[in-house]
């Protein structure tokens, strides 16, 4: 501090410091307000309501360290000459979208600015609010890359895993028949096939699906994934983390991840999965489990989240209404599939128990 920093000085820093602190403040909690009301409202997303309902939560107990006195003391709207510059941009809104996107970077922005001047009290103040921005940079990427999940995601509800050796009928007419049918995602996996006959096979499999209009998931592989051009790759608990598949496979693949219980679901969320598998919801012919999470997990998992989540295991004619029963409308099939005489009919059979 210079010597010459007079009383009168300091009181009117001090004054300036709390405008600003109540100015940004304001800001930080009216924005969080919308983009928690976005998740509430256009969402339906009860974990990432919660998320922004304790994210406020901390902030409001983090403020509390300023008198709220000296900032309503300091507060002057009615000559502030911020009150009368804008840009056209802020008068207008393309979507909905739009909205959450324009108040995550006003909160962004909000919080680094009462971050900064923050400091002026003390750093543990700064720390703790350099925290709450660094879980907003989380909690914008799970909503937008959610949202993109959701749009490119929003007619499949039928997805169906297969291999060479499971099909009844040939691979090829096996996918053919059951896109004809209404599947919408077509994930293969294959794990006794040598890496450059899973490779073969899967740019076989993206030049079938493209042709028949599905998307196409490799299971686990990554690099196979990128090197066939899928449309992304689906994740089990011990395989690649989100981070490390994203490396690979590229900012716009789909990455699915398994999940067998609420925390797994919500790590994935977090994590930035494009979507999830709920379960296994019971026995299944392809796959081994010490134990099943069952339909009660399904039920979690869809009052959870609004990320576009599967049931899967087992799931086939007879036990998918159970699935519905729980709130599902997506699930991922296998054997009802691989083994059908006539993939086509079981495909919109099952589509039509979903419904709507």
């Amino acid at each position: 501090m210079s010597p010459d920093y007079t009383p009168v000085e300091k009181a009117a820093d001090a004054i300036a410091t709390a405008r600003i602190l109540d100015a940004v403040a304001n800001r930080a909690r009216e924005a969080l307000r919308v983009v928690e009301d976005f998740c509430r409202f256009v969402l339906d997303d009860a974990f990432l309501s919660g998320e922004l309902k304790r994210l406020r939560h901390d902030l409001t107990t983090s403020l509390t360290e300023l008198p709220a006195s000296l900032l309503l003391e300091a507060r002057e709207t009615q000559h502030d000459v911020g009150t009368a510059i804008f840009t056209t941009d802020e008068h207008h809104r393309a979507s909905l979208l739009s909205v959450a996107q324009a108040n995550f970077k006003r909160l962004e922005e909000a919080l680094r600015s009462l971050e900064e001047f923050g400091k002026l009290r003390g750093p543990e103040l700064g720390r703790t609010l350099e925290q709450l921005r660094y879980r907003t940079y989380t909690l914008e990427r799970v909503v937008l890359l959610g949202s993109d999940a959701r749009r490119r995601l929003v007619d499949a509800r039928l997805y169906v895993l297969l291999t060479g050796a499971s099909c009844r009928h040939p691979l090829e007419w096996t996918i053919r028949e059951c896109v004809a049918g209404g599947a919408r995602v077509i994930q293969l996996r294959e794990k006794a096939l040598s890496d450059r006959e899973v490779l073969d096979r899967a740019r076989e499999v993206r030049r079938w699906t493209r042709e028949a209009g599905a998307l196409f998931i490799m299971n686990d592989r990554a690099d196979i994934a990128c090197l066939a051009g899928a449309d992304g790759v689906h994740l089990g608990q011990d395989e690649l983390s989100v981070k490390d598949a994203r490396g690979i496979v590229g900012p716009d693949a789909l990455i699915g991840v398994s999940t067998h219980n609420i925390e797994q679901l919500r790590q994935a969320i977090l994590d930035g999965a494009s979507y999830v598998g709920i379960g296994p919801t019971f026995p299944s012919g392809t796959k081994e489990f010490a134990d099943f999470p069952g339909v009660e997990f399904v039920r979690q998992a869809m009052a959870e989240t609004s990320l576009p989540a599967f049931a899967i295991g087992g799931v086939n004619e007879d036990t998918i209404d159970a699935v519905v029963a729980a709130g599902v409308r997506r699930v991922a099939v296998s054997q009802a599939i691989a083994q059908a005489d006539d993939p086509c009919r079981v495909a919109a059979g099952l589509l039509e128990i979903l419904g709507t």
